[in-house]
């Protein structure tokens, strides 16, 4: 039996999707067997409609809304402090990416004895947790972007290195996921592009990672087809609930395709986004075209393939690289780094770090500190070299 047809394949938790659906928390809450729930968001929806629904519906549910974007680990730190004055046994993280990554991480830190960092995605430190001492989660998107709802890890901050550090634990997978569009129609169209842009290159950097893992490529193709379709029309008119709706499924897709891997893009962001504070999914939106240029040698079947899934004009490695710039003119992202307030600060850092980075390990041709510097860079000063 040929080796290349071989994998360890691991698909998502139980969706609840569709319009409404978050009056079904309750039952959410009682499904997962949590009594005493710990409401959590992020500072910008703590005064929300959606989150004062949240607590109308767990009248009894203590909150934590000290969530920033790209939160550190000083916010787990405030999360735990929360759950444990507040006797909780369950989390409901409700918000985009960084809101959901930090209650699945105080879900996760709720009753460990190690600390956060032990728990970083190498090798198999996972295994140092306490699988019964992490608690249950329902999770409850309100961007359609990162997939943290259907992701097992959790993205954060290590302050004194300026690192982003990926947690990881198979049991980090919240419980129940209720993926209502309603919530989504607030978002104001930058934050639409930015994030439906990291859903798109959640699908194209899993779709192109190396390895045998057919499930992913079915999902990750179709997550971009309906991305295609469905992103420009959420970005025109956010009150399209058809569109919202189809964007959080791709979304979802997207972190379920990842889990074959990722690649440069996310490699770069990372340190990017916790040297300059820059929005994870803008930041990938802009890096996407030059890793691109950095894999065409590397991606030219796959693009053939994408190109036919997506019915573009233009087949192989031209068609999709042209499909990709003008999508993102068509929502207004940024050429360059340059443009969103990165510099050339720490550009030696970012390459290195970016190097030791877990999704470097997935690009689709091998990639070195030096030339992951050199990616930002072009990057950085809209240098585009096909």
């Amino acid at each position: 039996m040929s080796v290349a047809i071989r994998g360890n394949w691991n698909y998502p938790t139980s969706i609840w999707a569709g319009p409404g659906r978050l009056s079904e928390l309750p039952r959410a809450v009682a499904v997962t067997s949590i009594g005493r729930p710990l409401l959590v968001t992020d500072q910008g929806l703590a005064g929300a409609t959606l989150f004062a629904r949240a607590k109308e519906l767990l009248p009894n549910a203590p909150t934590f809304t000290e969530v920033a974007g790209n939160p550190g680990g000083r916010h787990v730190a405030a999360g735990l402090r929360a759950f444990r004055a507040g006797s909780c046994d369950g989390v409901v993280a409700i918000g985009g990416g960084s809101a959901l990554d930090v209650g699945k991480l105080v879900a996760f830190m709720a009753r460990q004895t190690r600390p956060l960092w032990d728990f970083e995605d190498i090798a198999d430190w996972w295994t140092r947790a306490d699988a019964a001492a992490i608690a249950p989660v329902v999770a409850i998107p309100t961007t359609a972007g990162t997939g943290s709802e259907v992701g097992r890890a959790g993205v954060v901050v290590q302050e004194e290195t300026h690192q982003k550090k990926i947690i990881f634990h198979p049991q980090m997978m919240p419980r129940i996921v209720i993926s209502d569009p309603e919530l989504t129609v607030g978002l104001p169209p930058a934050i639409t592009a930015a994030t439906g842009m990291d859903a798109l290159v959640h699908c194209f950097e899993a779709f192109c990672a190396p390895g045998f893992h057919p499930l992913a490529d079915g999902i990750a193709l179709e997550g971009m087809r309906l991305i295609d379709i469905y992103l420009p029309r959420a970005y025109v008119d956010g009150t399209d609930i058809e569109a919202r709706a189809h964007m959080l499924a791709a979304a979802s897709m997207g972190a379920t395709a990842f889990q074959k891997g990722l690649g440069a893009v996310h490699a770069i962001a990372h340190p990017v986004g916790s040297w300059f504070n820059s929005h994870h999914g803008l930041t990938n939106a802009v890096l996407l075209p030059y890793v691109m240029a950095f894999n065409r040698d590397a991606i030219g079947e796959k693009c053939e393939r994408i190109a036919r899934a997506l019915n573009l004009p233009k087949g192989g490695f031209a068609g999709v690289y042209e499909w990709i710039l003008r999508l993102r003119s068509r929502l207004g992202i940024p050429h360059a780094l340059a443009q969103i307030g990165v510099d050339s600060r720490n550009a030696e850092t970012i390459g290195q770090e970016a190097a030791k980075d877990p999704s470097a390990s997935g690009n689709p041709k091998p990639v070195n500190a030096s030339q992951l510097e050199g990616i930002f860079l072009r990057a950085l000063e809209g240098r585009l070299e096909i």
